[in-house]
């Protein structure tokens, strides 16, 4: 193992970063991260702070969740790899599929497609939804329908229905025939509408035109996370997605869920759209699947949905789609471990009360410093505050600013994620109350720092 001079020496200089510029990580050297537990992280220098980003909104049963390392462990020694392609399967992967097929009962889904990750479980479920129609006689129904703020990955179907502009200018054209409506982001809309309620009626509203516009026989599915996640913590009325799921049916629209970031209990319930009552035709999940410890990732299909495959006698339902490391056996074996110690310590219950202390917590910040324009949270551990320069104008903060914030609250002893003018906090959901004081504690010498 090199030491730490090399590390550094070497930081950012034959690797590209995700997400970043590269002459800015050349200028900027990435904190180089080398150890981990619990809730907390460990910089190269032996700093050690909390994890406020968990992960990237993964490591949801902290850094030193046993059982699951012992299952990746174990299934190495047995068997490491085999494919799940037509003809050969695996005993964890069947076993991963009957329990997330009781899991995920009371959101209406049964059958699980297995992905390497987020970006792959949302290809997945755009493709097997223009498939659904194909299979069903309408071939026309090819086009997406998503919000702007939305996110859902970085492959080109996932690019094409994202609402941020970031992760979409550099890379155009994209796919055709992906559309956009407003967000119900109270802080910043077309309608100028602070009401939550209100403003859901209006985004529903303008989904409904946009169908009307396009041709609803047109149209295969609507994908929405349940709350805008990487967007800026974005969470709508209660009534926002029980609304599109009314639309959908209405004109015969499959509803996907994103759901990358808020199965498995980050909301406070065990899924984001059980968290709303809204039962989706597709779930994609990741992330939480493994607590980060595997890419692994899976889609969730509903019982409709899986009966018209299923029942297909013209050969169209054959599934052309897969990746190599579909239903990969240690990943499945981490999945199950994984499973278990998450409903075993009912992590919902913890993000719900940890989560209210967390957004309670920046609201009394926002009273404190005017560089606060917004705090969005109240649903489990997504928490997001807006920067601006002026909360009149609503102008954003500059980026140095934030990076400055970012910097004075990790050398206090919290991590946190910036994006775009957000301070977005994701921990893992074993937080504790003290934990939530001590990233507040952070919090606010960083603010002082820059106000």
């Amino acid at each position: 193992m090199n030491d730490s001079n090399f590390l550094k020496e070497h930081n950012a200089k034959s690797l590209w970063h995700p997400m970043a510029h590269p002459a800015d990580s050349l200028a900027n050297p990435p904190t180089i991260i080398t150890g981990a537990s619990g809730v907390r992280i460990r910089d190269i220098d032996g700093h050690e702070v909390i994890d406020a980003v968990g992960g990237l909104w993964n490591v949801n049963l902290g850094f030193s969740c046993q059982p699951v390392k012992d299952a990746i462990a174990a299934q190495l020694d047995v068997l490491p790899y085999y494919s799940t392609f037509r003809g050969t399967s695996n005993d964890q992967v069947i076993q991963l599929a009957e329990e997330l097929r009781t899991f995920f009962a009371p959101d209406g889904l049964s059958r699980a497609f297995f992905t390497s990750g987020g970006s792959d479980s949302v290809e997945t479920a755009l493709r097997l939804a223009r498939q659904y129609h194909k299979i069903r006689g309408e071939a026309a129904r090819t086009k997406f329908l998503s919000l702007k703020k939305g996110y859902h990955g970085t492959h080109m179907g996932g690019a094409s229905v994202n609402g941020n502009a970031n992760f979409r200018t550099q890379y155009e054209p994209l796919l055709p025939g992906c559309h956009h409506i407003p967000a119900p982001y109270t802080y910043r809309n077309p309608f100028n509408e602070s009401d939550p309620e209100r403003l859901a009626q209006l985004c529903l509203q303008a989904l409904e035109d946009e169908i009307t516009f396009q041709g609803a026989g047109t149209i295969a599915a609507f994908i929405m996370e349940p709350i805008l996640g990487a967007g800026g913590v974005i969470p709508p009325h209660a009534s926002f997605m029980p609304g599109v799921r009314e639309i959908c049916d209405k004109y015969g629209i499959l509803l996907i869920a994103d759901e990358v970031i808020t199965a498995f209990g980050r909301t406070g319930s065990w899924s984001g759209s059980r968290h709303w009552g809204v039962q989706p035709d597709f779930m994609c999940t990741a992330k939480a699947i493994t607590n980060g410890y595997f890419p692994f990732g899976a889609v969730m299909i509903a019982d409709q949905v899986a009966e018209v495959f299923e029942q297909d006698e013209t050969g169209r339902a054959a599934i052309g789609h897969g990746y190599t490391y579909s239903g990969h056996p240690v990943g499945a074996a981490a999945a199950l471990s994984c499973l278990q110690e998450t409903q075993r310590l009912n992590v919902p219950q913890n993000a719900a009360a940890r989560g209210q202390e967390l957004h309670q917590g920046l609201q009394a910040l926002q009273q404190k410093y005017a560089l606060i324009g917004d705090v969005r949270g109240g649903h489990g551990l997504m928490c997001a505050m807006e920067l601006v320069a002026d909360r009149d104008t609503k102008s954003a903060a500059d980026k140095k600013t934030l990076a400055t914030l970012q910097e004075v609250t990790y050398q206090n002893g919290t991590m946190v994620r910036v994006s775009g003018p957000n301070i977005i906090l994701s921990p893992p959901l074993i937080l504790s109350a003290q934990d939530v004081t001590d990233i507040l504690a952070a919090l606010d010498i960083g603010f002082a720092a820059v106000s």
